[in-house]
């Protein structure tokens, strides 16, 4: 790990016998990354969440993709989640909540969350097809739980309508980055202070 002093951000490498991973993040960044996980859906979706979150993101990863995409789409959420929560340090200035109602086309989905150092997902969406390309849907969820879990997020995500998988998968992906990114921002009002009663996040 390293977080830089007066700065947002931080590096996380992890090695398993099924992944290794490196994930670098700032969080007061302008949406570039630079993702290479071998999953070309996946790459898609973390270029959608940099790019709207607004947090710079380089994720490189090398995974048991001769099985499945599973490990690699987990253990990506695992160490992003990882990075994201050290670069916070101890969240004094954050906004801390957000909501959001994103559109794209046919497709609405809800998201809301509260940087609050409790993990909590309620992941709500269906999926016309099992797969996207070759990208299994139900790896939309297993990314959203090892994310909220490791970066210590309440994470609330809905697909209200939509027909399209790749759709409700965009949006979903968009909605996180959009309250995400508004929710880790300074307000300039408390910059100094933890948005909690309790005087930490935990």
């Amino acid at each position: 790990m390293a977080v830089t002093a007066g700065r947002r951000d931080a590096v996380v490498e992890r090695k398993t016998k099924e992944t290794e991973i490196r994930v670098r993040v700032d969080l007061d960044g302008t949406g570039r990354s630079s993702i290479a996980t071998g999953v070309g859906f996946f790459d898609h979706m973390l270029d959608q969440l940099s790019r709207h979150s607004l947090i710079d993101m380089e994720i490189a990863v090398k995974g048991d993709l001769h099985i499945d995409d599973h490990h690699t789409v987990e253990d990506t959420g695992i160490a992003l989640g990882q990075a994201i929560r050290q670069a916070l340090g101890e969240r004094r200035g954050i906004r801390r909540y957000a909501s959001l109602d994103l559109a794209m086309d046919e497709c609405l989905t809800r998201a809301a969350v509260d940087v609050s150092g409790r993990p909590f997902l309620v992941f709500r969406a269906e999926f016309s097809r099992h797969k996207i390309g070759s990208f299994d849907t139900e790896l939309v969820q297993e990314f959203f739980q090892a994310l909220a879990q490791n970066a210590g997020l309440t994470l609330h995500v809905t697909n209200l309508y939509g027909s399209n998988s790749h759709h409700i998968a965009e949006t979903c992906f968009k909605a996180l980055a959009r309250v995400l990114g508004d929710a880790i921002a300074i307000d300039p009002r408390q910059a100094d202070l933890v948005p909690s009663t309790k005087g930490m996040l935990a």
